[in-house]
């Protein structure tokens, strides 16, 4: 080989014995018999101002005491030698935004949206405060974030309800609730059609439709009457009563929790329970923004689950949202 450099082959052998230091000097180049792997003079890469071919070492590739390609792995990189993105593997996990909980392995027979719940024992709701409802008293619609025990968002929930329907029923105002994935799509809806809250109006108690996706109901919370102890069913698809919720007699949240208790209907099992939290003095006298936890056990059906959440909506607007009616019921 004519040129100023050396060429020292190593038959049958591998690695290179070299003459010298453990690598070649600056003016040898070892190679093996086939071309692979060389030990080229300079750097690891093609020197700047050669093309960028994709191959370890310089010159065209297939000629002997050159490299073979540097990602051999089939698919990784397409015809121009540059990277494909990494897509996202059909039903795992997709891209996660910062904060948000990463969607889990979608469950058999579970709406699309609800497999969050299937790895949950424990929610927390937390109602945003609105500065111009604080500071005027106008009432807006309402807005919250629901977090899992580690603080990451599962969903965040927006009322949407008319201006009229706010400011003149208060807390007794019908109201629409749309929950929404970290994807922005709506994967709940919540519906209270207006009805009177008072225990002695048996016959026309509250209600609300727990749907998912929106249209298709996956449950329902009913008032049970109940003279001092508030309580609500729970009910199925089928307006089957599949759990209960007690709340305690008195309902004034003077710097404590107060605990909604989520029974079996024959109310001898405790499986759970929500709890209004105490959120401190200055926020709970002039905001009506208040933070609920709920606790379910984890291997409860999803949509059980959601129907518990959304008894979290109504509880709130029944005793604890401001409007004139707050803790008279």
């Amino acid at each position: 080989m004519s040129g100023p450099y050396t060429v020292t082959t190593q038959p049958g052998g591998y690695p290179p014995q070299a003459p010298g230091p453990m690598y070649p000097s600056p003016d040898t180049v070892t190679t093996q018999p086939g071309g692979y792997p060389p030990q080229a003079p300079g750097p690891m890469y093609p020197s700047p101002g050669m093309p960028g071919d994709g191959y370890m070492g310089s010159g065209a590739p297939g000629q002997p005491g050159f490299a073979q390609p540097m990602y051999p792995q089939p698919g990784m990189y397409g015809a121009t030698g540059q990277p494909i993105a990494m897509q996202p593997i059909p039903g795992g996990p997709g891209v996660n935004p910062a904060g948000w909980m990463p969607a889990p392995t979608v469950p058999a027979n579970c709406p699309r949206g609800l497999e969050y719940l299937s790895q949950v024992d424990q929610l927390l709701v937390k109602q945003k405060i609105e500065v111009l409802e604080a500071f005027t008293g106008f009432e807006t619609n309402n807005k919250y974030e629901v977090l899992n025990s580690m603080g990451q968002k599962v969903y965040y929930a927006v009322e949407d309800t008319c201006c009229a329907s706010r400011n003149f029923c208060g807390s007794v105002r019908p109201f629409d609730i749309k929950i929404f994935d970290n994807q922005r799509q709506e994967v709940m809806h919540l519906d209270r059609p207006l009805r009177c809250s008072h225990c002695l109006c048996f016959c026309c108690l509250q209600k609300m439709e727990v749907q998912a996706p929106p249209g298709t109901p996956i449950g329902y919370v009913r008032q049970a009457w109940s003279l001092c102890w508030p309580k609500y069913k729970l009910n199925n698809e089928h307006d089957e009563t599949v759990l209960l919720i007690k709340g305690p007699c008195c309902r004034i949240d003077i710097c404590g929790d107060l605990d909604f208790k989520i029974t079996s209907p024959d109310e001898k099992t405790c499986v759970g329970k929500i709890t209004k939290q105490w959120s401190g003095m200055a926020k709970e006298v002039f905001t009506d923004a208040d933070n609920f936890g709920v606790v379910f056990p984890v291997d409860l059906d999803v949509k059980a689950k959601a129907t518990a959440l959304g008894a979290v909506f109504l509880i709130d607007f029944m005793y604890f949202e401001d409007g004139g009616s707050k803790n008279d019921h």
